[in-house]
């Protein structure tokens, strides 16, 4: 940090954010659990980590979950999703498709021929605004004595790039069956990171939610998890 110190010393103070309250795109889970807890009952009552991802799965019962992980599939937006961000979704597409075609599905088709289709939605939300900083702070001291007055002047100067806001990006996923539209399995990963890093690209972002998605696939109903 480039930070020019004259006279005063400056005592830094932690700031804890807002919890993340997260709205729902599925409603409530097969499992009965709404999608849209807040983050604290998650296990993030000290605030969102950076970074950390947070996943949350439901599994259709019966023979109907026994096509998971076979035959084709192709990844669409959800219905709820069609103001997402065209570039955004074709990112999150490629990640999602690669993650599937690791577990054994065929992701070579087109979306007309496919047997399942993932529907996916992609959201935002701000947990905590952009870091307010003063380029310049300080403070003047005032004193008096027999031999005359004195003015002390303390200054701080902050030349450092204040951090972005922590934004929240969250991917819900849900597999089709094309033939009976029936739903065979629901996702949601979510992470929290800083607008503007090189770190947090739109590609990583999407590649680290996708990874967490899809562990250990497909999962249980009601299954939670979380990867740092």
């Amino acid at each position: 940090m480039k930070r020019l110190r004259l006279a005063l010393v400056l005592a830094p103070c932690l700031v804890a954010g807002p919890a993340l309250a997260r709205g729902g795109w599925a409603g409530p889970g097969w499992g009965g659990d709404p999608w849209g807890r807040p983050l604290s009952s998650r296990g993030e009552a000290a605030g969102p980590v950076e970074g950390h991802v947070t996943v949350s799965r439901f599994v259709a019962n019966g023979p109907a979950a026994a096509g998971l992980r076979h035959g084709t599939i192709a990844a669409i937006a959800a219905p709820t999703g069609s103001g997402t961000d065209s570039r955004e979704l074709a990112t999150f597409q490629a990640a999602v498709l690669d993650q599937l075609a690791q577990l054994g599905y065929r992701t070579d088709v087109p979306e007309q021929s496919a047997a399942q289709i993932v529907e996916l939605h992609i959201g935002h939300d701000e947990v905590a605004p952009q870091e307010a900083r003063k380029p310049v702070s300080g403070e003047a001291t005032v004193g008096m004595s027999n031999h005359g007055s004195m003015v002390g002047l303390g200054l701080a100067v902050d030349l450092s790039k204040p951090k972005g806001a922590l934004v929240a990006t969250r991917l819900e996923a849900r597999i089709r069956d094309r033939a009976s539209n029936a739903v065979l399995w629901e996702g949601r990963a979510d992470t929290v990171t800083r607008a503007g890093s090189e770190k947090w690209t739109s590609t990583a972002i999407a590649a680290r939610l996708c990874a967490a998605l899809f562990d250990r696939f497909p999962g249980a109903t009601g299954e939670e998890g979380g990867s740092r």
